[in-house]
């Protein structure tokens, strides 16, 4: 659907802007020149989609996480009152944001209880109150807040149980639709994390029951003992790891994937260039495929994106979601902004779709694309 993968009220940009605006950092974390996934997973991609559509993953336009239905695209709200990546923005600039988000057609919104801590789920709270019966709201656990600060994970049964109440006030409603551990506590049996949800889904505190940066045998653990609706771990063009058996263990389960950092933080959406420099303070500092090696490896897939996008009549944004959105039908990715407009525009990759030729053409070009500082496939086997 040419030209209207951008919005009308968005600020109107050249093309020579829009090149300015990002080129930036190409993630990497196991090593310099290592290509993270095999192209069978592409190939192996048609068909197994063809299977899963076997179950409602996609219906009325909407997207099936298990037995959960909510938008394609979500809206990660971490960004907003956290101070994560960005000073906290005001809650009266946020509110609209999100309003706004619901009246685009998104209707999954993704908090945690350790965003602020606390002041995430507040904000997502009064914004989504007006609307409540008409949204999904996802929220997390698994970390000690005993103390108002970030403490080590913390998963026990009590634990879970404090964090739930906590935020029933603070998101000011009577269920969490999507409860997930946010990591594994290594203290706690998954086998009773999930005992612990169940109870509080037959007590209809929770609806559903998410897990985080975990491994398929701790998928298949927890499904055993409490139907698993969501897995949510980091997923784009740059960060594969997770092919390596994990989304197909979802689509093997009926578990719908929720990708964190869709665009890469970011990167992926032309917000950065090849010289954009992080100062030590910053959590992009931080990250490995954010060093001024990675991010001048991975100007490769940036280019590659834009390629695309002139082809699509897209921005590098859209091409990023749609490229996830294509791989399977249980994918929901979930993009963090501030901004509005970034909103509608991200909607518009709902426009943009892919042969399974140009997926082939697609992946061939992308695999051939050396990374820096990215997960190893085999890190995807073990619990994050």
């Amino acid at each position: 659907m040419k030209k209207k993968h951008t919005m009308s009220d968005q600020p109107k940009e050249t093309s020579k802007q829009i090149n300015r605006r990002g080129f930036i950092s190409k993630s990497a974390l196991f090593g310099a020149g290592m290509a993270v996934t095999p192209l069978a997973f592409a190939s192996e991609n048609h068909a197994s989609t063809k299977k899963s559509m076997n179950n409602p993953t996609v219906r009325n336009g909407k997207r099936m996480l298990g037995t959960l239905e909510v938008s394609p695209i979500g809206l990660g709200c971490m960004s907003m009152k956290s101070g994560s990546y960005n000073p906290p923005r005001d809650k009266k600039d946020m509110i609209p944001v999100i309003r706004g988000a619901v009246n685009l057609g998104v209707t999954f919104f993704d908090t945690a209880e350790v965003y602020g801590p606390f002041t995430d789920e507040e904000l997502v709270g009064e914004a989504l109150q007006p609307i409540r019966d008409k949204v999904v709201i996802a929220s997390k656990f698994g970390f000690e807040l005993s103390t108002g600060s970030r403490g080590g994970r913390n998963s026990r049964p009590e634990n879970i149980r404090n964090a739930v109440e906590g935020m029933l006030k603070r998101l000011r409603t009577d269920r969490i639709d999507l409860l997930y551990l946010h990591r594994l506590d290594p203290n706690v049996p998954i086998e009773d994390v999930a005992g612990t949800v169940k109870d509080l889904i037959k007590e209809g505190k929770a609806l559903h029951f998410g897990l985080s940066e975990v491994s398929p045998s701790t998928i298949r653990k927890a499904h055993a003992e409490q139907q698993v609706s969501a897995l949510q771990s980091e997923y784009s063009l740059i960060q594969r790891a997770l092919e390596n058996e994990v989304i197909d263990t979802c689509g093997e389960l009926g578990i719908g994937f929720v990708p964190w950092g869709p665009v890469c933080r970011g990167f992926l959406g032309d917000k950065f260039n090849e010289y954009s420099r992080f100062s030590e303070d910053s959590r992009f500092a931080a990250v490995p495929y954010f060093t001024p090696e990675a991010i001048k490896a991975h100007m490769e897939v940036l280019n590659l994106v834009r390629e695309w996008g002139r082809r699509k009549d897209a921005t590098p944004a859209q091409i990023s979601l749609a490229w996830l959105l294509s791989q399977k039908p249980f994918i929901v990715p979930i993009p963090g902004t501030t901004k509005l407009h970034h909103v509608k525009q991200n909607q518009g990759a709902l426009n943009i779709s892919f042969t399974d030729a140009e997926k082939i053409e697609f992946r061939t070009a992308l695999e051939k694309i050396p990374l820096v500082g990215v997960r190893a496939p085999e890190s995807a086997l073990v619990d994050q």
